[in-house]
């Protein structure tokens, strides 16, 4: 194989390779490639295109009914796109986090904000509000689709010589089912494009973009924890502090104007994440409805805490182990392990943050049997919760007509998939860190596709463990080159 041979995903991938046998079996070693039209970036696009329509078609009844419940939930076609159209004002002309009443303010981050209000001012004018919020649906939904064509091809071109890996994510049924949910596509784009500058060794690029990321959801900035803890051992600090640096002062410029002139709105997202009990999706809710003892019934302060502190205790084991292993991690490996342990220990995981995981799994562990099996899962709670929504919603009086929704016991059962689908898809990241001659990635021959500076970089720092079964100590050979 040479250097910059394209893998062909049919002689790559056991699951591809049996798949192909109904339209003619693997990609031949003498066939022709790069001669045609369809590229593999126009190829991704298109497929990605094709995919957020079909996610449009699953939402047509609740765009022909105006989002009313229960039929959302009977249709599975919920999405806060609409409801919040109103429910924050925008659609009488509020600017969000300015002069807003306390229960209308907009609880996202400020670049997210932003979107919502310019969005609201393409909605032609009518006295007729389904009318209203179909145009500002279907406006979203097709700048989301726009940003989800960004982030597939950044991540085709963040996958090397491997870039139909990012067909995964271009037709994810998380994508097509969860895509339209709310606006965290944005986010998905512009970590996408930072993560891609530092790829291609612009660390001010990547920073300024992180930290955009980062003013439209607030996951972006796990990837900062990584790429110290990386660097640290390549002894690449110089390059990371110019991320570091680039990425808070953008966050400080989006953000400070907003803070100085709507302080209460501006707060209102990091007031609302702390207000949250256990909700919908995290395992914290199913300890909560089982009564489990300590962890089901904490108080709201003591919930915050046990979250932080398992998040950090899997970020500190995240760390050892990619400062111990034997090969230095890929960038997307630890930061697909951060943001699954933030998800599986935050108070809530929501449906559409799918989208989060799906470009940094594909990027981490390009193989489809865990995958598709998470996507199944994902794809279980998704309709899952609504099920179940409409079982809360009979229980409660409402009068629900057809389809009677799911109990209890069904929808824990969709919660607990996911999340011992998602820890399986890490246990596999991870046995491939512990093992790098099992990542498919390196099997090429490359090391790192993402790590810009990373990249085949010399470790200047590493934990070992010790043969007498004391711990772990610091390499002295490497320690001593780091002031070299």
């Amino acid at each position: 194989m040479t250097r910059h041979e394209i893998v062909a995903p049919s002689r790559d991938d056991t699951v591809v390779r049996l798949a192909s046998e109904a339209v003619g079996g693997p990609l031949g070693r003498r066939a022709r490639l790069g001669s045609s039209w369809w590229t593999p970036l126009r190829v991704l696009l298109a497929l990605t295109f094709l995919t957020c329509g079909v996610g449009l078609v699953q939402k047509d009844w609740c765009r022909d009914h105006a989002w009313g419940a229960p039929g959302v939930y009977t249709h599975a076609c919920y999405s806060d796109i609409p409801p919040l159209y109103y429910g924050r004002g925008l659609a009488d002309g509020e600017v969000p986090y300015i002069g807003q009443s306390e229960d209308r303010q907009v609880e996202y981050p400020v670049l997210t904000g932003a979107v919502m209000w310019l969005t609201a001012q393409l909605v032609p004018s009518s006295d007729v509000p389904t009318d209203r919020s179909r145009w500002y649906f279907g406006i979203n939904a097709i700048g989301l689709a726009l940003a989800a064509d960004v982030a597939v091809g950044e991540t085709m071109a963040l996958a090397g010589r491997r870039p139909w890996d990012a067909a995964m994510f271009a037709l994810a049924p998380g994508l097509a089912l969860a895509g339209t949910i709310n606006w965290d596509l944005y986010a998905v784009a512009l970590l996408a494009l930072g993560m891609l500058a530092w790829a291609r060794e612009k660390p001010v690029a990547a920073g300024v973009l992180i930290g955009l990321a980062a003013a439209t959801k607030f996951y972006p900035l796990f990837v900062l924890g990584p790429l110290l803890v990386l660097c640290l051992r390549a002894g690449r600090m110089r390059e990371f502090g110019k991320t570091l640096a680039a990425a808070v002062i953008t966050w400080l410029a989006v953000n400070v104007p907003v803070l100085i002139v709507a302080p209460s709105g501006w707060a209102r997202f990091y007031v609302f994440s702390k207000a949250r009990g256990a909700d919908w999706g995290s395992v914290w809710y199913m300890f909560e409805h089982f009564n489990v003892p300590v962890l089901g019934n904490p108080q709201l302060s003591t919930l915050n805490k046990l979250t932080e502190v398992f998040f950090a205790v899997a970020c500190a084991a995240i760390a050892v182990l990619a400062l111990a292993a034997p090969r230095r991690p890929r960038l997307p490996q630890l930061c697909f392990l951060v943001l699954a342990a933030f998800l599986m220990t935050n108070k809530v995981w929501s449906p559409q943050y799918v989208v989060w995981l799906v470009p940094l799994a594909v990027l981490a562990r390009p193989r489809l049997w865990p995958y598709l099996l998470w996507q199944a899962a994902e794809v279980a709670y998704f309709f899952g919760i609504w099920g179940y929504l409409i079982f809360v919603y009979s229980a409660e009086g409402y009068q629900v007509t057809g389809y009677q929704g799911i109990s209890s016991g069904w929808y824990f059962a969709t919660l607990a998939a996911r999340f011992l689908a998602v820890g399986l898809l890490a246990a596999y990241v991870v046995r491939d860190i512990i093992n790098p001659e099992r990542d498919v990635v390196r099997a090429l021959g490359t090391d790192d596709p993402a790590g810009g500076v990373l990249d085949h970089a010399e470790d200047r720092f590493r934990l070992r463990f010790n043969p007498g079964g004391r711990g772990l100590s610091i390499d002295r050979a490497s320690a001593n080159q780091i002031g070299g």
